[in-house]
């Protein structure tokens, strides 16, 4: 996801999934705890959802299109009985928005069944899956997801344990994964060896828990434990400490976690790799406000990716922080995108001005990005009827200058405002009276010079992990491309 003003059309950014996994004590549902914590995740992906549970050993699942809250119900959640269960909340690219592509996918091979939940992108996805379809693979979905699924079936014929076959197909796979893998009596979590896409372990009593976020452990009572480490691979059993540790050999490899993480993607409370959110956006603002500075009267921030940033500018700069911008957060995913001609008067249904604070009033707009810029003139245009006297726009990450091909949907090249246009014709487009992102040098002073490595590829082209030549190309054509016979991205 993007700009909050660019989501109200779908002009903007998303990333891909959030997934979520327990095994209980005995004390704590699975599937309510899946539920909470899909709750808690439901910013990762908006389009579908599901939960399986095993149950001694006999796998079963609900998913659908929707929201958590469409999707569950008393009576839906208390036919999930078990002792552990693994949960996704998913947001697709163009083509994938089906309910064959939900997740968790659950798969019947020569050794039982197993259920996997998958945040990412592989970047060898269309090799790996073609070479299977030769070897007389049948896939069910147009995700990459079920690529793993195979290759761990695959590894399973020769390997003694699930651990053993995740571990063996890490070694085929490659790009963004932070993956969760349930076979009838344990839970295998793993994050890829650059780490791009966050994941963490929690304890509630005696239950191990693990998600995307630590705000998901968070609402469903579990205390945080750590992240699991890149190229880690965590077996939840229950045995000893209630799980151990895996940790192959990838060789060297760069810390690539996803900057935007803490830009937008993760919930303000969330720790990921030891870093606040929170703090890292308000940092954002901070230096933000050191960099461009402005004469104003008041700060605010686009609701509701803006704000944190708004705050730290507001902070550092001395300019009083004001909420003059309220969303409706009803409209959500229903939301309906108008005509050409109606869009400025539906710009009011999602997002609307205090009139009476911008009125007269220098204000300083704060949001967290502009993608294809397509929508981006028409929150100030929206600032100024409401009688703001001067807007200036402050974007809290660096100019979008690549796509992105580890799990967020950050189009091709051509497609980006900024690659096409200079700050100048930008500021022009938009009609604010400036215009200021956060530098690229200033990423690592935005998290606070913690000792972690990012991915920055989508604003310097440096890319941490290899892109396969289909995978570019299917990129710049819109959609990775299977055989062509469907179009669709996957996590």
């Amino acid at each position: 996801m993007s700009s909050s003003f660019d989501n109200c059309f779908s002009e903007g950014l998303h990333e891909e999934c959030g997934v979520f996994g327990i095994l209980s004590d005995g004390t704590i549902s699975p599937a309510y705890a899946c539920y909470n914590g899909l709750l808690a995740l439901q910013h990762r992906g908006q389009e579908s959802c599901g939960i399986a549970v095993s149950d001694e050993g006999v796998i079963d699942y609900h998913k659908n299109m929707g929201l958590v809250s469409e999707v569950f119900n008393n009576a839906v959640l208390d036919s999930l009985d078990g002792q552990m269960g693994v949960a996704h909340v998913r947001y697709s690219t163009a083509g994938g928005s089906v309910l064959e592509n939900a997740q968790p996918l659950v798969m019947r091979y020569v050794k039982g069944t197993i259920a996997v939940a998958h945040n990412g992108n592989l970047t060898n996805a269309v090799e790996i899956r073609r070479d299977l379809e030769q070897r007389g693979a049948i896939f069910q979905t147009t995700i990459d997801s079920e690529v793993i699924c195979y290759l761990i079936a695959r590894a399973r014929l020769h390997c003694h344990t699930v651990e053993e076959a995740v571990k063996e197909t890490m070694q085929k796979i490659k790009g963004a994964y932070s993956l969760l893998v349930m076979s009838p009596r344990k839970i295998i979590a793993a994050r890829d060896p650059h780490g791009f896409r966050p994941l963490c372990i929690g304890r509630y009593n005696n239950s191990i828990v693990v998600a995307s976020e630590s705000a998901a452990l968070d609402a469903c009572g579990a205390q945080f434990i750590r992240d699991v480490e890149p190229g880690e691979i965590i077996v939840i059993d229950g045995k000893d400490e209630g799980y151990h540790s895996i940790r192959p050999d990838f060789g060297e490899k760069k810390k690539a976690l996803c900057v935007f993480e803490y830009i937008y993607f993760a919930r303000s409370d969330s720790f990921i790799d030891g870093v606040s959110v929170y703090e890292s956006r308000k940092q954002a603002g901070r230096i933000l406000a050191r960099t461009y500075p402005v004469e104003a009267d008041m700060v605010i921030g686009v609701p509701e990716s803006g704000i944190d940033a708004a705050i730290g500018y507001a902070e550092e700069s001395g300019i009083p922080y004001e909420k003059a911008i309220v969303k409706n957060t009803y409209i959500g995913r229903t939301f309906i995108k108008p005509s050409q001609s109606e869009r400025m008067k539906s710009v009011r249904l999602k997002l609307n001005p205090i009139g009476d604070m911008v009125r007269g009033k220098r204000v300083v707009m704060i949001d967290d990005s502009i993608v294809r810029g397509t929508t981006i003139d028409r929150i100030v245009t929206m600032l100024r009827e409401a009688g703001a006297k001067e807007v200036h726009m402050r974007i809290s990450s660096p100019p979008f200058m690549w796509p992105c091909y580890y799990g967020t949907d950050i189009p091709s090249r051509g497609e980006l405002i900024a690659v096409n246009h200079n700050i100048e014709e930008i500021t022009r487009i938009s009609g604010a009276d400036s215009l200021g992102y956060l530098p690229v040098e200033s990423l690592r002073e935005m998290i606070n010079y913690a000792p972690t490595g990012f991915c920055e590829g989508c604003f310097t082209g440096s890319y941490p992990a290899e892109i396969t030549k289909e995978t570019l190309e299917g990129k710049e054509r819109g959609g990775m491309n299977f055989d062509n016979k469907c179009q669709g991205q996957d996590e």
